[in-house]
């Protein structure tokens, strides 16, 4: 059978058995604390807990997995074995309350056996048998089921069924929450096939686990006991590549003379085809004998094994809008990427070659996940900008990596964070790279250096936390009421005081506390005859609204009423910009594809600025109709409201700040039904009020993340008034209509150009008569000549032109020449061959006299330059200097 076979095979025997079929899930997880989805259970977690009700009690379907960071991590297994992957597809059947152990058990033995002919005799599973300290009961109920399958296959239970601890058979989701025993089927692929069972759960190559058959039937609780489950759930995965990898390397159970390989299958055959084509080699199958020690031909399979698997996990990850970055998820993938591309290199692979690939992919797995075909430009694109970006740097990096390896042996742990933070080199590349030469990477000593950049980075944030760290006041989070008033009367419950500054603290505020990119609100505070400025307004990690005044606060008391007043001007600005940004993501989205995803914003009364995952520039007319889109929605004024709903209830559409925390009710914000975006800020209540919208530059911020700043309403009629003066004096200082004005100013640069080509000529002729001057002074020493002398230019070039012009006229000798600009000591030495010889050589010269004048300088034998501080004493210093 082919892979495409295996799979829809799967999807047809169960939608026999009345499951409904449903589409894999983005590999972009809904749990925040997934960096991507690893398993097919991940969607329908929601119903195993009970938080939303499944639509069909049956389900199935293959489900895209990525397991390359966090608690699942095969990364550095892919390629020197052939049964990891950092993608890979999940085949899985769930069933919500429904059916349980028997028809899991049946059903499983059925599609193995009689759909797919696994050899019965060669089939082992595994039972629940609790150890000590173990949760829960042996699972006698699993044992009796598969009992009677292998019994009426004519096989000895005794022999086929195996038992399992926590460990291997015993499934959680968390520390609490649903949980339950599961069964486990092997397969014996030995070329006799006779092992008995005895390689089970033993991490053998020869005996695989193809099937996992979770049965959730208890409630861990934070007690720790395991109380049955109302309702009974099953859920399944299954390692399509491992079915589809064993079929193939045994012709479909012929022949088990072959080792086993995931990577046997035709999933992977087009794949090594084309790297055929581009390093040619062949691929042979061959795996490492000796880690330590890999053959070259070991390592070229390994290579293949590589970039087959990280061109899948690179391709179905940026489909789905998650592109290689700086930080979580987006940096695993980008150290894939780079991964892939110093496995390329390896094979002689030229830069260029890893976004080639992207094309294999779509065709042999558009039919299954469509949005591969909708985004294949986009992620050829994506990668190649990722490899050239990469390529800048690598060669460098190798060079680096090189020169430490000769001159120093080892890699100190600084040396490999200098190629990490400088070079992009993930850690495990250059481990690898060590290994390879037989030298060792001080890992320890890397994590050091990782800890000091960490700590830079805590220590460069300001943090709240210390603000209410002496605070006696009870710890309960501020109501918000300004969402509808911007004024209210509140009693002051805590007056909060750091070395510089005072907050007052009330049991309610329609004032705004920063978050979310979107500043706090300013306004005043009146107490009965005190008024108080509202600088800013934060909010601390208990929730509480920090309201930073300035004033004296001696006759202010906890438990006064005081009246509290936004700034309304600057609030209904900040909510034009905040609206207008969720606005500008849907347009960026419409014409850059769906990939875009926000990664940062900032709002505030002047402007907004928005950061988003994009490979590239963004092109002027790409700008250009993201513009007229976000002033087309503007114009209609389309309705703007919010409503909150539980997170797991929230409407099919709505973007969500991937990697933020949200709770279990989230506030939807919803502009005219095009625009659907999780969001805690606030915002204009018609799209009108925004006014229009002007995009002010677009730029790179870090490769794959962009920044847009544009500017809105009240703001942008500032600006445009600005513009208009502007142009208006630009127009009567060049004496010429606004109209002509383009025309004017590209005459005077023409002209400006001439006149410097003129300026350079007669510089250059200047130069050319103080270098003759300069040799009539010219001193004999020892059959050299010498010229040492201060002169005026008008900077460092200029010197280093005349001192060049000057040895050249010299013959043998030196010139040392010495200008003040712009108020510093520039300094230059020129060396003849035979003045080398006679043991002056220019960058000896340059960092005797720059130590002399304060400064310091060098370079090499025939030229060298430097800088200094002591002007006062440049021209004694260059008169006493000699040979």
């Amino acid at each position: 059978m082919t892979s495409d076979q295996i799979r829809q095979s799967f999807l047809d025997f169960f939608e026999s058995k009345q499951h409904s079929i449903v589409p894999s899930a983005s590999l972009m997880p809904d749990s925040p604390n997934l960096l991507f989805t690893n398993a097919g259970m991940n969607q329908f977690v929601p119903y195993f807990l009970g938080e939303r009700e499944a639509t069909t009690p049956r389900i199935a379907d293959t489900q895209k997995c990525i397991r390359a960071g966090g608690k699942h991590n095969d990364l550095e297994d892919v390629g020197l074995d052939t049964y990891h992957h950092t993608f890979f597809e999940m085949l899985g059947n769930w069933s919500i309350g429904d059916y349980f152990k028997q028809e899991a058990i049946e059903w499983a033995w059925e599609l193995i056996t009689e759909v797919w002919k696994f050899p019965k005799e060669r089939l082992y599973a595994s039972v629940y048998k609790p150890g000590e300290g173990d949760p829960a009961e042996f699972d006698q109920e699993a044992y009796d089921f598969w009992k009677a399958v292998f019994e009426k296959a004519g096989l000895d239970p005794e022999v086929h069924i195996v038992f399992g601890n926590k460990a291997d058979n015993f499934w959680m989701m968390g520390d609490t929450g649903p949980c339950g025993p599961c069964s486990e089927l092997h397969v014996d692929l030995t070329p006799a096939g006779d092992t008995k069972g005895s390689l089970v759960n033993a991490d053998s190559p020869y005996c695989i686990e193809i099937w996992n058959l979770v049965f959730i039937q208890f409630n861990a609780t934070p007690e720790g006991d395991f109380v049955p489950l109302k309702a009974q759930h099953v859920d399944t995965g299954m390692g399509f590549e491992r079915v589809a990898g064993i079929m193939a390397t045994s012709k479909n159970f012929t022949d088990f003379s072959t080792p086993p390989s995931n990577y046997n299958s035709d999933l992977f055959d087009t794949l090594f085809q084309e790297f055929e084509k581009l390093s040619g080699h062949k691929y042979q199958r061959t795996l490492p004998e000796d880690l330590d020690n890999i053959s070259e031909l070991e390592m070229k399979d390994v290579i293949f094994r590589v970039l087959a698997d990280h061109i899948r996990c690179l391709s179905c990850s940026i489909a789905d809008g998650i592109l290689p970055g700086n930080a979580g998820r987006n940096y695993v993938l980008r150290r894939i990427l780079r991964r892939a591309v110093m496995y390329g290199r390896k094979l002689g692979l030229e830069n260029g070659f890893f976004a080639k690939l992207v094309p294999v992919v779509v065709s042999q797995l558009g039919h299954v996940f469509p949005e591969l075909k909708k985004q294949a430009d986009v992620i050829q694109r994506t990668i190649k900008s990722e490899e050239d970006a990469f390529g800048r740097t690598l060669d460098r990096g190798i060079q680096l990596f090189e020169k430490i390896a000769a001159d120093e042996g080892n890699i100190s742990g600084l040396n490999a964070f200098t190629l990490y933070d400088t070079y992009g080199f993930p850690l495990d590349l250059t481990e690898l790279m060590a290994k390879q030469k037989g030298i060792t990477v001080d890992t320890e000593g890397f994590e050091v250096e990782m800890e000091k950049q960490r700590a830079k980075g805590r220590a460069a944030h300001k943090s709240t936390d210390i603000l209410v760290a002496d605070s006696d006041a009870p710890a309960e989070a501020t109501t918000f009421l300004g969402f509808d008033t911007l004024a209210d009367e509140a009693e002051l419950i805590d007056i909060v005081k750091s070395d510089e500054d005072a907050y007052l603290v009330f049991n309610h505020t329609p004032f705004y506390a920063e978050m979310g990119g979107q500043v706090g609100d300013t306004g005043a505070i009146e107490f009965e005859g005190e008024h108080f400025d509202v600088l800013d307004t934060i909010k601390d990690p208990n929730g509480r609204f920090l309201h930073k005044v300035s004033g004296n606060l001696d006759e202010i008391a906890i438990g006064q009423e005081a009246n509290l007043i936004v700034d309304h001007d600057r609030r209904k600005s900040i909510e034009r910009h905040h609206s207008a940004t969720h606005i500008l993501q849907w347009a960026l989205r419409k014409v850059l594809g769906d990939h875009v995803r926000q990664a940062g914003s900032y709002v505030d009364d002047q402007r907004l600025r928005f950061d988003f995952s994009h490979f590239e520039a963004a092109k002027p007319e790409e700008l250009a109709q993201v513009e007229k889109l976000c002033n087309e929605q503007i114009l209609a004024n389309s309705k703007v409201k919010w409503f909150e709903t539980p997170f797991d209830e929230k409407p099919e559409g709505v973007m969500a700040e991937f990697g933020e925390k949200y709770g279990d009710v989230v506030r939807v914000v919803d502009i005219g039904g095009f625009s659907k975006e999780l969001c805690g800020g606030t915002h204009v209540r018609g799209s009108g009020e925004i006014g229009l919208l002007k995009i002010a530059s677009e730029s790179g911020i870090a490769a794959g993340t962009r920044r847009i700043e544009a500017i809105v309403g009240d703001s942008l009629y500032s600006h445009i008034n600005d513009m208009e003066a502007t142009i208006s004096t630009a127009s009567k200082t060049l004496s010429t209509a606004p109209a002509e004005l383009i025309k004017k100013l590209d005459s005077l640069l023409a002209r400006n150009s001439e006149l410097e080509k003129q300026l350079k000529s007669f510089q250059q002729k200047a130069s050319g008569n103080l270098a003759d001057d300069l040799l009539k002074s010219a001193k004999d020493s020892g059959g050299l000549k010498l010229v040492a002398a201060k002169v005026v230019v008008e900077n460092p070039n200029a010197l280093r032109q005349l001192g060049a012009n000057l040895i050249g006229k010299l013959g043998e000798g030196v010139v040392v020449l010495g200008a003040e600009v712009k108020g510093k000591v520039s300094i230059v030495a020129f060396s003849s061959q035979s003045a080398i010889g006679a043991g002056h050589k220019a960058g000896d010269i340059i960092r005797d006299l720059t130590a002399k004048l304060d400064g310091r300088g060098g370079g090499k034998p025939d030229f060298a330059m430097g800088g200094a501080a002591n002007v006062a004493a440049l021209e004694e210093t260059l008169k006493a200097f000699s040979l």
